[in-house]
């Protein structure tokens, strides 16, 4: 049965000899856009600069000469791949009465030789093919990612942007111990907060004093290090300060709701809601493989293994999950399904925890999207009392 939130195929039947069809190839310099018209034998193909005003005026150009050969439009579709433009053009193309869809790359089928041809012409011939398929209700010829509003994707920068700083941090503190380490200096801790004024004291195992270099370099490294801490700070306090000030839109009932599970932070509650669990899934399988923690099974024959984890899912999800999943097992050992996981790994061998912990990061990411969707609460977790 179709859902209406099924982006595997298209739910609206396709007239092709009333429908402008176009795909584009986007690149940094310019746009390659290649379509269909009703009624012209060709299939034209042009590029244009890199701007939404030339391609809006190209397509309707091509629907005039539709209509000069009798075609009259009806409908007006393009699709384009998924990169680094993300998804700002097809709202655009929307808010203009086109419809724009935006395709999974990994979802078109290329071919498998070794050595294959690939140019933007041959990307397009591509896209046309699997689009119009889409199109036409057939399954399999490619998916389409949902296209989420200005607001949606500016939810998911804070979080983002933490993760991204907590790596910087991470690699300034490695580079730190690191200088420290060369010069036989292995018991300084450079991330306490009097470190800087401490250094220049500091003296190597040969009774020497950090050369004067090594210790500028190491001094500016320290400062980097606090401005970081200091970005970090920042953004969770507004974060908690959004929280305080809106607690009853649906993303922050949502955080809030989470964060009453023992062993889950703000962090974790935030990155969950605006990732995965508000998005439109069509039910626990569609979220599990959304994060990527599904089998991928290799059969042929009488060949049967799996060869491990799809992840072709939400990266950051897949290792939230897999982290929550381990701190489940601590701050709730008397849910279901934290008995679950113990009743499977009574061997105690490491592979097989290994093995059951991304089942139960599976199991219990499909929990906390009932939790958050139905209000339904997992089996034995125990939750923080309400301020």
């Amino acid at each position: 049965m179709r859902k209406p939130n099924d982006l595997s195929r298209c739910l609206a039947a396709l007239e092709q000899d009333n429908t402008l069809i176009a795909v584009v190839e986007m690149g940094v310099e310019s746009w390659l856009v290649a379509g269909i018209v009703p009624g012209i034998e060709r299939h034209p193909l042009k590029k244009v600069e890199v701007d939404e005003g030339t391609l809006l005026a190209l397509l309707q150009r091509w629907r005039d000469e539709a209509v000069r050969v009798g075609h009259p439009i009806k409908r007006m579709v393009v699709a384009f791949e998924a990169g680094r433009d993300g998804f700002w053009l097809a709202r655009w193309l929307r808010m203009r009465g086109i419809e724009a869809y935006v395709i999974h790359p990994a979802s078109v089928a290329v071919s498998r030789e070794h050595r294959r041809a690939k140019t933007d012409r041959l990307d397009t011939e591509l896209l046309k093919r699997a689009f119009v398929g889409w199109l036409r209700g057939e399954t399999d010829h490619c998916s389409m990612a949902a296209i989420p509003t200005l607001e949606e994707e500016d939810a998911k920068r804070a979080s983002r942007e933490r993760e991204h700083l907590v790596g910087e941090r991470t690699r300034i503190v490695s580079r730190l111990k690191n200088c420290l380490a060369r010069l036989g200096i292995r018991t300084f801790k450079p991330t306490l907060r009097k470190a800087p004024e401490r250094l220049v004291s500091v003296r190597t195992p040969e009774g020497a004093l950090i050369p004067p270099n090594t210790l500028a370099e190491l001094e500016r490294d320290m400062a980097h290090l606090r401005f970081v801490n200091g970005q970090i700070k920042e953004i969770e306090r507004a974060r908690l300060a959004r929280l305080q000030q809106e607690p009853k839109t649906r993303a922050h009932a949502a955080i809030r709701l989470l964060a009453r599970i023992c062993g889950i932070g703000i962090e974790t509650a935030d990155m969950l809601t605006n990732e995965v669990l508000l998005r439109d899934l069509r039910d626990r399988r569609a979220v599990a493989r959304y994060a990527g923690i599904t089998g991928s099974p290799d059969e042929s024959g009488k060949k049967r293994r799996e060869k491990g984890l799809a992840r072709a899912g939400n990266a950051r999800v897949r290792r939230g999950m897999v982290q929550l999943a381990w701190r489940f097992l601590r701050f709730q050992p008397g849910s279901a399904l934290a008995q679950w996981y113990q009743a499977r790994t009574v061997d105690a061998r490491s592979g097989t925890r290994k093995t059951m912990i991304v089942a139960l990061a599976r199991k219990l990411l499909i929990a906390l999207w009932r939790l958050v969707t139905t209000g339904e609460i997992p089996a034995g977790v125990t939750l923080r009392a309400t301020a």
